[in-house]
C-alpha cells in the first residue's frame, strides 16, 4: 500500500549547482555568499533547502504550517490560533476530525457547554486555560495530531515545535538534512553593483556578491520511527522527492537564478538497519577540473569531473537480501552517470 506509514530507513544524498548566484546569503556578512572561508568552501543551510521546499509545495497547492498567514509574517504562535480558528469554526472539518472520535466528541461538546456556547475564539481561550487541562488535554494532542498528519506535509516532513498554552508539544522530523558544502573550492565573484537586500520586511544597501559556480552536496536521513509521531506515508515521501528535486529552479528570484539539482540517490534500507549506516556519503565523492584549471576556476559543470565510483562500488556489494540495502533510488540530470 503506498499511502501507508513509512515502513523503512533511508539516507539520501542531493547535489545542485549554483551558477552565477548566491546559493545562501550570510546576513553578517553583507549577504554575501555563506562561505568557510579557511578552505574557500560554500555552504548553504538546511534552513534554506527546506524553504525551497516548502515555497515549491505551497505554489503546487499544498497546505503548509510554517508560512504567513494572509500577507503577514506570523509567530508559529498566531499561525496555530489562526489554523485552530479556521478548524473549529468549519462544521465539515469538524465532521472529519470527530469521525468514530466519539470520546473526544463529548468532551468537545463539554467544553462548548461549560463555555456557555461563546465564539470559537472563545473556545480556544477556554481550551488554552490551564484551569482547564484536566479537560482540554487529550482533546488538544488530537486536534493537534490531526492538523500534523491531516493538514500540514511540512510538519510531517521536517517536524515543529508548538509552545503555545494548552497546545505545547514537539514533533520530530522524519526527514533531516544536514548543511550543504561545495565539493569543490569556490570564488566569489568581484561585486561593483549596488542592491537593495530585504531581509524580514527592513531594506538595507549592499554590494551583489555571487559565486562564479558551486557543485553543492547534501546529506538527510528518512526515519520511519519519527514517521509514526508525524504520520510521514509514502505517498509523502513520493513527493518530498519531487519537491526537492524541483523545488530549487522552479521559483526563481534576482539572486537564486542559475540553479539546477544534478543526482539525487536514496539508499532504503532492509529491515533492522537504521539510518547512518554508510555515514556520511559525500566522503566517498570526488570533484576535479579538467583541462588544467584550479578548483577555484571551475565555471561550470563541463570544467569538473564528478567522481562517485567509490559510492557506487559500497552500494552495489551491500544491496540485496540479508544485506543492510533493500534499493537505491537515483535521479540524475543530463550529464551525470550514477548506475548501481
Amino acid at each position: 500500500m503506498e499511502n501507508q506509514l513509512l515502513t523503512n530507513n533511508s539516507d539520501f544524498l542531493f547535489l545542485y549547482e549554483a551558477i552565477q548566484c548566491n546559493p545562501n546569503g550570510d546576513i553578517d556578512q553583507e549577504n554575501k555568499p555563506r562561505m568557510d572561508y579557511d578552505n574557500d568552501i560554500n555552504l548553504v543551510t538546511d534552513v534554506r533547502i527546506k524553504r525551497y521546499v516548502r515555497d515549491f509545495l505551497k505554489a503546487t497547492g499544498q497546505d503548509i504550517f510554517v508560512d504567513m498567514e494572509g500577507e503577514n509574517k506570523v509567530s508559529a504562535d498566531s499561525k496555530l490560533k489562526a489554523v485552530l480558528l479556521r478548524l473549529l469554526a468549519n462544521a465539515d472539518e469538524i465532521e472529519t476530525f470527530f469521525a468514530n472520535e466519539n470520546m473526544l466528541l463529548q468532551k468537545f461538546e463539554e467544553v462548548k457547554s461549560k463555555n456557555k456556547g461563546k465564539s470559537v475564539e472563545d473556545t480556544i481561550k477556554f481550551m488554552q486555560d490551564i484551569k482547564n487541562k484536566d479537560l482540554c488535554s487529550e482533546l488538544n494532542h488530537a486536534l493537534l495530531a490531526y492538523l500534523v498528519k491531516q493538514k500540514f506535509v511540512d510538519i510531517r516532513f521536517f517536524g515543529s515545535a508548538f509552545a503555545i498554552a494548552g497546545f505545547t508539544r514537539s514533533y520530530t522530523g522524519p526527514i533531516q538534512l544536514n548543511w550543504g558544502y561545495s565539493l569543490h573550492k569556490v570564488q566569489i565573484m568581484d561585486s561593483s553593483s549596488i542592491v537593495t537586500i530585504m531581509n524580514d520586511g527592513n531594506s538595507t544597501i549592499g554590494k551583489d556578491y555571487r559565486v562564479h559556480y558551486s557543485l553543492l552536496g547534501f546529506v538527510g536521513s528518512i526515519n520511519k520511527y519519527a514517521a509514526m509521531s508525524t504520520g510521514l506515508t509514502n505517498e509523502d515521501v513520493k513527493l518530498f522527492r519531487k519537491a526537492l528535486w524541483e523545488s530549487i529552479p522552479a521559483l526563481p528570484t534576482r539572486s537564486k537564478m542559475n540553479q539546477y539539482p544534478k543526482l539525487y540517490v536514496e539508499v532504503i534500507y532492509n529491515d533492522g538497519f537504521n539510518n547512518g549506516y554508510f555515514g556520511d556519503m559525500r566522503q566517498f565523492l570526488a570533484v576535479s577540473p579538467n583541462n588544467g584549471l584550479e578548483e577555484k576556476q571551475i565555471r561550470k559543470y563541463a570544467d569538473l569531473t564528478l567522481n562517485a565510483q567509490k559510492l557506487i562500488d559500497i552500494l552495489k556489494v551491500n544491496t540485496g537480501e540479508g544485506k543492510a540495502v533493500k534499493e537505491v533510488k537515483i535521479k540524475t540530470a543530463e550529464g551525470v552517470s550514477f548506475t548501481i
